[in-house]
């Protein structure tokens, strides 16, 4: 493996970046109790973009860890979760917005916080977005990473805190040219009434095609899905 880039998202922080074919992305938890929201979109066609129902149905799965698959609404893999030290990460918990913070954690201002300012998941989302030529109508499904939401007999969803701990890193492998958009923000459910997000690193890197063989061979759909993919670029 050939280290390309390796940053720090300061909590509240937003960025993205381009991950290629055959390159991996660790996203490393540095102080334990992160969370964050991830948009995946295929950076050549951006109408093509992750389908979080799909890649849990195809998966017969509600949780996602090592082994499984990010399925873009066109049946493609967009990444493939080949390490993971956490063993859960939220796919339907969705992304706070400006009056969900205002309301919990309180007005947080730039005026008086300057840039400690209190952030929320959909403007740091669209800010990242529109870099990229994509605005609001794009705005559709996030994943959260080292966050775990359970669902009760009745339905009701609960945040499970402490679920990642510092040092804790989740490893995306890229079989096609994937458009990476995240904020390291807290997550929606988080019952902490205290505005923490907590920073992330991230560390991008080439990769052999055989780290992706846990994913792609885990089951049948995954196989397909593969195949799907490496004909995109026949």
């Amino acid at each position: 493996m050939e280290l390309l880039l390796e940053e720090s998202v300061p909590g509240g922080g937003h960025t993205s970046l381009v991950v290629k074919r055959g390159q991996s992305l660790r996203i490393t938890d540095l102080r334990g109790g992160a969370n964050v929201s991830v948009m995946m979109f295929n950076a050549a066609e951006k109408n093509e973009r992750l389908n979080l129902p799909d890649t849990l149905k195809c998966q017969h799965t509600a949780k996602l860890t090592a082994g499984d698959c990010l399925y873009s609404d066109m049946g493609r893999v967009l990444a493939a979760i080949v390490a993971d030290t956490c063993g859960w990460h939220d796919s339907i918990g969705g992304v706070s917005n400006a009056d969900e913070v205002c309301e919990k954690y309180g007005a947080g201002r730039y005026q008086e916080l300057r840039n400690a300012f209190h952030r929320n998941g959909t403007d740091n989302l669209l800010v990242e977005m529109g870099k990229w030529n994509l605005g609001l109508s794009d705005l559709l499904m996030t994943l959260n990473l080292f966050s775990r939401v359970d669902v009760d007999e009745q339905g009701a969803l609960s945040f499970v805190s402490g679920n990642s701990k510092a040092g804790d890193y989740v490893e995306l492998y890229a079989p096609m040219k994937t458009l990476v958009v995240l904020t390291a923000i807290q997550h929606p459910l988080d019952p902490n009434p205290v505005y923490s997000p907590q920073p992330v690193k991230l560390t991008l890197a080439t990769a052999d095609r055989e780290v992706a063989e846990i994913c792609r061979t885990s089951c049948e759909e995954n196989v397909r899905g593969f195949i799907n993919t490496d004909r995109f670029y026949l």
